[in-house]
């Protein structure tokens, strides 16, 4: 039985989409899992790390094509959880907001085969950028080459993901993390996936500051 807060949080995130246009069908969906979430969250309120935790727990039981929905609504659901205003007003106010559910093109190959086929792949200009300052920033923390060649690889898939979009917000970046995630067959991989994305994440946005956010020991906060 999940507690009023879990309810009351549900209420007001299913009412926000409601007020954004969201159509019944869609928030249904959205409902549904978190019927199946706010049971196993219910006492791991004020403690991100353990919600995640939950969350990664519940997602193994479900079909790895639902992952990226699941992820993106429970990362919504999350800021209405703890009354995080400044997040909900900025998630108001961005277009990167997918009521309907859109979901881009699956990927057409497995990820052994990206992989394999990245050292061939030509990147533009405007995405070497951020490429290059990330593999600088990791060679300026003493990062070896074995590592910086491992971290590149990985967000050059999420690069070659995110040509699938043509807008650039926070809420399209985690989209194309979101549907690359169910690739990563391991936890540990999934998991240094995600942490390389947080990190490269601010070079995307050409933020000047973004060397500080490499290899911290810090962990950047966010659901995955």
């Amino acid at each position: 039985m999940t507690h009023n807060r879990e309810q009351e949080a549900l209420s007001a995130y299913l009412n926000f989409l409601q007020s954004k246009g969201a159509s019944k069908a869609s928030l249904e969906l959205r409902q549904a899992f978190l019927q199946d979430l706010l049971p196993v969250i219910a006492e791991t309120f004020g403690r991100d790390l353990l919600y995640r935790n939950k969350l990664e727990a519940l997602l193994e039981s479900k079909e790895r094509a639902t992952w990226p929905f699941c992820l993106s609504v429970a990362r919504e659901f999350f800021l209405f959880w703890t009354q995080d205003i400044k997040a909900i007003a900025a998630l108001a106010a961005d277009n990167g907001l997918d009521l309907e559910l859109a979901q881009w093109q699956p990927m057409e190959s497995n990820l052994q085969t990206l992989w394999a086929s990245l050292d061939k792949v030509t990147f533009d200009t405007a995405e070497m950028w951020p490429l290059k300052a990330y593999a600088q920033a990791l060679r300026q923390h003493a990062a070896n080459n074995a590592l910086i060649e491992t971290r590149l690889k990985l967000v050059k898939l999420l690069v070659m993901r995110l040509r699938a979009s043509t807008h650039k917000n926070q809420n399209i970046y985690r989209t194309a993390v979101d549907q690359l995630i169910p690739m990563f067959e391991k936890k540990e991989t999934r998991h240094l996936f995600s942490a390389v994305t947080h990190e490269f994440y601010y070079f995307w946005i050409g933020d000047p500051n973004a060397a500080d956010f490499v290899l911290s020991k810090n962990p950047i906060k966010g659901i995955v």
